[in-house]
């Protein structure tokens, strides 16, 4: 009996190792793949990104790419997530804005690489919950921190006060599309986007009297 459970825990043990060298490899093929795609997409841009060259390059078979991710939006939102956090994290240690010419220019990084390529947007507007994906992915989650970080400064700044804070973020994001769809309309793009967003953006916020 005593020789019997020893066999036992040694196999479990096995499996256990065996399990967490599985996980390991995983995780190391995964980041190839981001690696390798953010250094594809600083060559190329993000649209012209291709599942089949990645795959290649990284030396992995294409069912590998779909069993870490659903398609080519899902490594999108990944990335492009990761690079409007990363303008978050400036913008959260940047002094809060006094005023909407201060807001706008502080924003200027993050619109400009929002409306980058058209894809780009287009992946955002699908991945922000305007189109009722189910999941919420990393580009969802950047609206959230977007509101926590304009919220503070409208606390900050003079700003009107006569409708709540989280109206009044709300109202910058829905601009702030709106700026960003007109872009990319070859009816409406004759502005540059600071142009367009800086009108919306002092209609919205200059106090009323």
């Amino acid at each position: 009996m005593v020789n019997l459970f020893f066999d036992h825990s040694q196999f479990l043990c096995h499996i256990a190792a065996m399990r967490k060298s599985t996980q390991k490899r995983a995780i190391e093929t995964r980041d190839k793949l981001i690696n390798i795609a953010v250094e594809m997409i600083r060559t190329n841009g993000y649209e012209a990104l291709r599942v089949e060259e990645l795959v290649m390059q990284a030396g992995v078979a294409k069912g590998t790419f779909f069993a870490h991710f659903k398609d080519k939006d899902s490594l999108m939102d990944l990335l492009i997530g990761d690079e409007i956090n990363r303008h978050l994290d400036q913008l959260e240690h940047v002094p809060a804005p006094k005023d909407v010419s201060d807001m706008t220019d502080q924003l200027l990084p993050l619109l400009h690489f929002m409306s980058s390529e058209r894809y780009v947007f287009d992946v955002i507007l699908r991945r922000s919950g305007a189109a009722a994906i189910e999941e919420i992915g990393p580009i969802a989650t950047t609206f959230g921190r977007f509101e926590e970080i304009v919220g503070q400064w409208l606390n900050n700044g003079h700003f009107r006060s006569d409708v709540p804070l989280y109206i009044l973020v709300e109202g910058i994001e829905a601009l702030l599309m709106q700026a960003l769809a007109l872009n990319f309309c070859a009816l409406h793009n004759n502005l540059p986007i600071k142009e367009r967003f800086y009108p919306y953006l002092k209609a919205w916020l200059m106090p009323h009297l």
